[in-house]
């Protein structure tokens, strides 16, 4: 995590990326498992703002619950939960954050939240 000159939280990942133009779909698998969307797991093209969003949902996750989602140390294990977006939400979360999380960590990339949506969502106001 970084901070701007303003003091704001930015987050950040040097590991692995990948550079795209808009509205291109990528192929090459990058970044760290318990991070990576069902999408790329499966090896199909996927657009890179909606894989980010589903990391940065997992970034939420492990803020809200205090662990990861998606835990194993057999890979196979962990990328067939991954596909299934197989968790567990704490029930001390708030409805309204257990729904943004479902939307975000939605295994179907045309029906998870996109920026705008999660600008609208009642959780992130």
């Amino acid at each position: 995590m970084l901070l701007d000159h303003n003091n704001n939280v930015k987050i950040v990942d040097f590991g692995l990326s990948n550079l795209y133009k808009e509205g291109e779909k990528l192929k090459t698998a990058c970044g760290s498992p318990c991070y990576a969307a069902p999408e790329m797991i499966k090896g199909e093209k996927y657009h890179g703002l909606g894989v980010d969003i589903w990391s940065s949902g997992v970034i939420l996750y492990a803020m809200v619950c205090g662990y990861l989602p998606f835990e194993d140390q057999n890979t196979k294990k962990l990328y067939q939960k991954i596909i299934k977006a197989e968790y567990k939400l704490s029930e001390n979360l708030s409805e309204s954050c257990q729904d943004f999380i479902q939307k975000i960590l939605d295994p179907n990339p045309r029906t998870r939240l996109t920026i705008d949506e999660i600008r609208q969502h009642p959780w992130y106001n």
